[in-house]
């Protein structure tokens, strides 16, 4: 391999193995816009490189061509504009597929990895062909790859019709995030999605009326950038997609058309058909590191192009940071790293139409080039200041893999964040940790000891009990420990803090009393999701008790362990019906208007609520409390409004606050009872007698009332 060689000869005099002939009567062109554009009578192709000596634009007639049919030889001193290298091939048009070849240094201790032998994909390509013999391994080691090498494709998407389609702006106080993976939603076969369709953008169209009834407002699509699928463990294939190779191009294999052009234009049916419903799509997206990997990984685009303007190098040079726990890092406060990252959101929001990001391990983003937290990191600032980007969602998962975690810190004025402390606080609350009463009292008001200083609204907060990664609900109710043997890891990968409790038996059980307990807790955790302020996040199947078999990290299987099973809408029935209601009284509130949105420190101030325990006003804050009520007036709403959270393993008898006037208490939801009778239609909650009610072990009540009259 290139990272073994020590010989300065070896790399420098290196004549790569095929030689072809060259062009150099092209069109100068221009420096900008980068990548490939379309005009009547030619394409201008344009790329970033500052250390190349050379650089030749390749044209492939297929995508698996050992041999260039056109190589275009861009003038270093004509055709070179700073550090653009550009050129105007006239007489072309979109669907050409292409790739650079990059000369230069091979010289790692100086942070070098020119390669003329491998074929490089444009970093703004707006396509990528995947040859059926592509091989990650040819990218790696020395000798030619253009046969088994991804390349781009030229596209023009001047002439797709949107048919007046423009974003929602669904506000975030109505909104309930739907996390989910394009394959897996409708690759099963008994999704009712006809063979071609399975697993597609064009899958998705048909499962929109789904969604819509399921009552979520937007998907978070895991991601689509394209990706590397064999950069993954030998025996497996890498499913989630957190390896990309182009922050341009939709993924391919996830299209039903395979005509060049084909995948982008699928991709833009999809977001109008979930618009038409009222449904916004949010972009898993990554910008943290690239399937490039380590320091012997593939050259595949950016090493080859211009390796240290767009890797965090340390200080030995020939080895990437890893902050990502994927091999490298990208350096995304480079100005060079950075206009690409901003013109990617820009291109997938102008001429795709999405409605949002989630931003993977967002904590990178604030990394400089040598790896340390800036204040003021200038890729965080330029997104949110970027006008195309005005009103578009921004999610951060706030930490990244080498231990930088900024929940409540955040830089930015508009991100929202992952809160991952709601996720555990909850988790060990419900099964039955002690010293959990204290902090589930600030995850239901939107977590003030994490977001309120902030002085930004409640949604700050992205509340959720799972997501893809770790335990789907059923697992997290139905699993003790994590089972990741298949993985072919030794079952060492995943996390181990799972703060998941079985219900006294691991794994699946036909035990009826096992089986309410689980149901019970799923109910539990949906509905705190839902309720607590915040913008609630739902995972793919928790509506009907989707599992993995107890994986907590099913990144690398593509089959039915991982994809949504249609049949437990049958079997889970009362589950899936509990979600609908559930999501439909949230798509039912009530809000100011936009300019006199409140403060999540705002909101908590003025709200009349009180805290309660098994008796009105009295709540037991001690490290053995395992219940705590919670009462509140929703005044946009005329609403009273009563929570009761039963952590404990035994029923409780809980006083209610008195009411006047004669008005009475309303139960809504009671997660013990069974369906129907566990939520019931808003405006036909059935009236509570007595003083107290009773709260079954492990459950959640909540009741209401409509407010009188001062």
């Amino acid at each position: 391999m290139r990272g073994v060689m020590t010989s300065e000869s070896e790399v420098t005099d290196r004549v790569p193995a095929l030689e072809f002939k060259k062009e150099t009567n092209s069109s100068v062109g221009r420096s900008a816009p980068l990548g490939a554009t379309v005009s009547s009578d030619g394409i201008n192709f344009s790329v970033y490189s500052r250390t190349a000596s050379g650089i030749d634009l390749l044209f492939f007639d297929r995508e698996d061509d050992p041999c260039p049919s056109r190589v275009i030889q861009i003038d270093p001193y004509t055709n070179r504009t700073y550090h653009y290298w550009h050129v105007f091939v006239p007489k072309t048009r979109a669907g050409q597929i292409y790739a650079y070849r990059a000369h230069g240094r091979f010289e790692p201790e100086n942070g070098l990895r020119f390669d003329p032998e491998k074929a490089l994909l444009d970093p703004y390509g707006r396509e990528v062909v995947v040859p059926r013999n592509y091989n990650r391994e040819a990218a790696r080691c020395p000798g030619n790859n253009f046969a088994t090498a991804m390349k781009s494709v030229v596209v023009d998407s001047s002439a797709y019709d949107w048919e007046g389609d423009a974003p929602l702006r669904i506000s975030t106080a109505k909104s309930i995030v739907y996390e989910m993976h394009v394959k897996g939603f409708t690759a099963n076969p008994n999704s009712g999605v006809t063979d071609k369709l399975r697993g597609t953008y064009a899958g998705l169209i048909e499962k929109v009326d789904y969604l819509k009834d399921l009552g979520v407002t937007a998907v978070e699509l895991l991601p689509i950038f394209q990706f590397d699928a064999s950069d993954c463990p030998p025996g497996v294939v890498n499913y989630w997609g957190y390896q990309p190779v182009s922050f341009f191009s939709p993924h391919r294999a996830y299209s039903s058309r395979q005509d060049p052009q084909g995948p982008s234009d699928e991709f833009r049916d999809m977001v109008k058909a979930f618009h038409r419903a009222g449904i916004e799509v949010i972009l898993d997206v990554v910008f943290n590191h690239t399937s490039e990997g380590r320091h012997d990984g593939p050259t595949l685009c950016f090493r080859g192009l211009d390796n240290a303007a767009y890797y965090i190098l340390e200080q030995n040079r020939s080895r990437y940071a890893d902050f990502s726990g994927c091999g490298n890092t990208l350096n995304a406060n480079h100005p060079v790293a950075r206009r690409m990252i901003v013109e990617s959101l820009r291109y997938w929001v102008s001429e795709m139409h999405v409605d949002g990001f989630r931003f993977d391990l967002a904590s990178i983003l604030s990394r400089d080039s040598s790896g340390q937290c800036m204040t003021t990191p200038p890729v965080l600032w330029d997104i949110e200041s970027d006008p195309v980007l005005a009103g578009t969602k921004l999610i951060a998962e706030a930490w990244d893999a080498a231990g930088l975690y900024q929940v409540g810190s955040f830089i930015g004025d508009s991100w929202m964040e992952w809160n991952g402390r709601f996720r555990d606080d909850f988790r060990s609350f419900f099964r039955g940790e002690c010293g959990t009463v204290s902090r589930i009292a600030e995850r239901l008001l939107g977590s003030p000891d994490v977001y309120g200083h902030k002085q930004r609204e409640a949604e700050q907060s992205v509340n959720f009990i799972t997501c893809h990664d770790g335990f789907t609900l059923n697992d997290l109710v139905s699993y003790n420990e994590k089972h990741n043997q298949l993985n072919n890891d030794n079952n060492q990968d995943g996390a181990n803090d799972n703060r998941s409790w079985n219900c006294g038996l691991e794994g699946p059980t036909d035990d009826p009393m096992i089986e309410k307990l689980r149901t019970r807790q799923v109910k539990n955790l949906l509905t705190v999701t839902v309720l607590s302020l915040g913008l609630p996040m739902i995972l793919m199947g928790d509506e009907v008790r989707r599992s993995q078999h107890g994986n907590n990290n099913g990144y690398c299987h593509d089959d039915e362990s991982n994809w949504f099973d249609w049949s437990l809408l049958e079997k889970h029935a009362d589950v899936h019906r509990f979600a609908k209601v559930l999501f439909a009284r949230r798509g039912m509130r009530n809000e100011e208007p936009q300019r006199q949105r409140k403060s999540l420190d705002q909101l908590i101030r003025e709200a009349r609520k009180a805290w309660h325990g098994v008796k009105p006003l009295q709540p037991d804050w001690s490290n053995g409390s395992h219940s705590l009520a919670f009462g509140a007036e929703i005044k946009k709403d005329n609403l009273g409004i009563h929570f009761i959270l039963n952590g404990y393993w035994e029923p409780l008898q809980f006083e209610l606050p008195p009411l006047q006037h004669g008005a009475v208490w309303h139960r809504w939801i009671d997660t013990a009872l069974e369906t129907p009778n566990d939520i019931t239609d808003w405006q036909a909650a059935p009236a509570v007698s007595g003083s107290a009610y009773p709260v079954e072990a492990r459950s959640v009540v909540v009741l209401i009332t409509p407010l009188q009259p001062r």
